[in-house]
């Protein structure tokens, strides 16, 4: 009744009141089903305890109602046409809900808890815990006319962190299969009809874990919506009483923040369990938004099965353990009402823990099957980023005259369409650079990669605060109509293409919008998923996603992403918390290697790290990442001062074809290498500053500059190519203008000394400002002293 429509408010009166408890009630084969599954549920988990007592299995005793909800859930979706179900969910239960609903075969997990693999050995992949497996079963259920496949995602133990990632996925997949639709002329269909996303919550993490509420923040945006997410709360209770772990009287109460409706239920009840999940189906159906139920069970363990929970709830748990089992008593009342015989109900007990004791025994010789299904489906094409077959360093040029129809486009405005007039300046400089082919700004390369990657049918989708225009107001990208806030794409609007660009301005979220981004890349690979922070430094506030998820779900769970993240980074007097996109941890985070023996072929990487110093490297970068006939995560250090900056513009022909992104770029003023007595080595928009400073002193020709373009994989032979020209140079170091601390210089070192040795040459020094507890000060006259010490020390001693 907190709902705020009267709509919803008499929907629900009408369903919750309009059945008679006739009408109400379930067939005898609906009611039996409902024994096996919990039944099972139960013997699933007495025989873990029995056989792995030391296991940490998460069990399901006392709420295992929640599967007979699902399985209600997933009849009722599959008989309305859903076909694909996506679910994110943590660890309780989930060992109960594979085997018994998601056909995982017990074998498989106990060859797991036994120490093997859950993935093919010759992926050399590490794997993940018990309570992390997946499964996606296409499950019939009775009045379907088709199968409903359910797809249980991967997951971290922090807990709610999957849910935005199932989100994405949804969305990713809805869309996808509107475009199909659309495609065989089918206009009619809404995508939420066809692909549902369901999240499974506990009541602590539901109330504590502020990614839920970001979630939810999502659930009714025009470029986040999934049109409803069905949520279950298995209400358990944690190891801290309630009246320590909220300050509300339920914990479904932080839904009310979206008017979400609620139903809570007795998990004692099963039927009613079932009845509850149904009428929150119809109304996610119908309403196409979220709805929360509130599912009341306990834990008949603590935390886990090797804690002891009465340490702190003793009176609770006193009553926890005198009562009789959810099973039994559902079995109880189904024997003495007739449904069911004593007989036939230890039958199913029987038959379940002969089926188990099966299982175990052939546990030993389990070998787990492909689990590529990644590169199956939409994934069919592409390939193992460590196989033989993968091109790590395609060619990403486009030929001219595509560059300069997509660069016109790009600012095209439809007649009688009143832009900014401070836009107009944009459009006139955008139309000149394609005119003369010189002077391309980052938007404009970034545009060109959008647009030629949309003509050869990618989706392109940018992700963040303010994507649109861009933080900096230099992207955009949408045009909004001055007289009457219509918005248009112009890259959309002109480029006769199936690939759509989609400028998703989110809201004020990082963690919730980052995990959204990342399901999306999961989903599909035909798509370049962007996801832009305001200022670099701010993805800390999704720093779970990133360890989580982007750096690690390949070796993980052999899951493949090409999600791009857009960090600006540049030291330029914005303070502490402007300046950095740390792209220390960022590095720290890489399993690149440190010596240079494998330099000679491509390195498997977990992701790649970039700090690109003019448009066109960028523009490479964004083409590289769905040219490639594999996916892998890029980090780039993205600018600020030089999104503008003339010195740093490319020309059409460092686009055009034949061209590639550079790993390492040479100084371009050298022309006498042998003349040169010190290099500098850098990486970041710090060249421009030195060349600036350099041509001040005149000192061209006595000092070469080389930008390290990318810093993971370390490109060892590329730096070896370009140093080796320098033999004449007494001195080579390492500069940068973030701390000593931070920046890259922890990863460059011990790889750039590598190289040096091979040279033989002494190893390298860092130059530049001293260890520091922030990125950068915030006191003006400091920042300036500070940077002119790092300038300066590219020139110290120089004549």
């Amino acid at each position: 009744m907190h709902s705020p429509s009267k709509t919803e408010r008499l929907w629900f009166s009408h369903m919750l009141e309009s059945e008679s408890s006739e009408d109400r009630k379930l067939g005898t084969e609906e009611r039996k089903r409902i024994h096996d599954v919990l039944a099972r549920s139960e013997e699933f988990d007495r025989f873990l305890q029995l056989k792995f007592p030391n296991l940490k299995r998460y069990g399901l005793e006392g709420g295992e109602s929640m599967l007979p909800a699902l399985d209600g859930l997933f009849s009722s979706a599959a008989q309305a046409g859903v076909e694909h179900i996506i679910i994110g969910m943590p660890h309780r239960g989930r060992l109960n809900f594979l085997t018994g609903l998601l056909k995982y075969p017990p074998s498989a997990l106990f060859h797991k808890i036994k120490g093997g693999s859950e993935l093919p050995e010759e992926y050399g992949a590490a794997g993940d815990v018990i309570s992390h497996l997946t499964a996606s079963p296409s499950l019939q259920y009775r009045g379907a006319s088709k199968p409903v496949k359910v797809s249980l995602l991967p997951n971290p133990s922090h807990l709610e962190a999957v849910n935005p990632v199932a989100l994405g996925k949804t969305r990713a997949k809805q869309f996808a299969l509107l475009k199909e639709l659309q495609r065989v002329g089918e206009t009619d269909c809404f995508p939420g009809d066809r692909v549902m996303c369901v999240q499974l919550h506990g009541d602590a993490s539901f109330t504590g874990q502020g990614v839920v509420m970001e979630g939810l923040g999502l659930s009714n945006l025009p470029h986040y919506t999934v049109g409803g997410s069905v949520h279950l709360v298995v209400n358990i209770g944690y190891t801290t009483p309630a009246s320590s772990a909220r300050s509300s009287l339920y914990c479904s109460d932080v839904a009310k923040m979206i008017n979400a409706p609620v139903l809570h239920v007795n998990g004692d009840y099963p039927e009613d369990v079932q009845r509850a999940i149904d009428i929150a189906f119809k109304y996610r159906n119908y309403f196409r938004k979220d709805v929360i139920v509130d599912l009341i069970v306990y834990r008949r363990w603590g935390h886990n099965e090797l804690d002891e929970p009465a340490f702190t709830q003793p009176l609770m748990y006193e009553k926890i353990r005198s009562r009789r089992s959810v099973p039994a008593l559902y079995e109880e009342r189904l024997i003495d009402e007739n449904v069911l015989t004593k007989e036939a109900a230890d039958s199913v007990r029987a038959e379940h823990k002969e089926f188990l004791s099966s299982e175990l025994a052939a546990a030993a010789s389990h070998k787990p099957g492909s689990a590529l299904s990644i590169m199956q489906g939409q994934w069919k094409g592409t390939v193992w980023p460590a196989s033989k077959q993968a091109v790590w360093d395609p060619e990403t040029g486009v030929e001219r005259d595509t560059l300069k129809t997509v660069g016109r486009a790009s600012v095209t405005v439809p007649e009688g369409f009143e832009i900014h007039p401070r836009l107009q300046r944009h459009v006139k400089h955008r139309l000149s650079a394609m005119e003369t082919g010189e002077g391309l700004d980052w938007a404009t390369a970034e545009a060109l990669a959008f647009g030629s990657l949309m003509l050869e049918g990618y989706d392109v989708r940018i992700s963040g605060q303010d994507v649109g225009r861009g933080t900096f107001s230099q992207r955009h990208a949408m045009l909004v109509d001055q007289r009457t806030e219509g918005v248009v794409v112009p890259l959309n609007l002109a480029l006769e293409c199936d690939g759509r660009l989609e400028l998703a301005n989110s809201s004020l979220s990082e963690m919730g919008v980052l995990g959204f981004e990342y399901g999306v890349s999961w989903e599909k690979p035909d798509i370049l998923p962007i996801w832009e922070a305001q200022f670099g430094d701010f993805f800390n506030g999704a720093q779970v996603i990133i360890d989580t998820f982007i750096t690690s779900a390949e070796t993980k769970w052999l899951k493949q992403s090409g999600i791009v993240l857009l960090l600006p980074h540049g030291l330029d007097g914005a303070g502490p918390e402007h300046s950095s996109s740390r792209i220390e941890r960022m590095l720290q985070l890489t399993n690149d290697p440190y010596t240079f023996d494998t330099a000679a072929e491509p390195v498997n990487v977990n992701m790649n790290v970039a700090f690109p110093t003019t448009p066109a490297q960028y523009f490479h970068l964004l083409r590289r990442q769905v040219k490639r006939n594999f996916r892998k995560p890029l980090v780039v250090a993205g600018p600020k001062g030089l999104l503008r900056l003339a010195a740093a513009a490319s020309s059409l022909s460092d686009l055009a074809e034949g061209t590639r992104f550079r790993p390492v770029l040479d100084d371009p003023a050298i022309s006498d290498h042998g003349a040169v007595s010190r290099v500098v080595c850098l990486t970041g928009k710090l060249y421009y500053d030195l060349v600036k400073e350099r041509q001040k002193r005149q000192l061209a020709g006595k000092v070469a500059f080389v930008r390290v373009e990318e810093l993971s994989p370390f490109p060892f032979q590329s730096v070896l190519d370009v140093l080796s020209r320098y033999d004449g140079a007494k001195e080579i170091f390492w500069l940068q203008e973030e701390p000593r601390n931070q920046g890259a210089w922890s990863h460059v070192e011990p790889r750039l000394n590598a190289v040096l040795e091979r040279l033989g040459r002494s190893e390298a020094l860092i130059k530049g400002r001293k260890e520091d507890a922030v990125p950068a000060p915030g006191i003006a006259s400091l920042y300036a002293a500070q940077q002119k010490r790092v300038i300066d020390a590219a020139f110290d001693g120089l004549q």
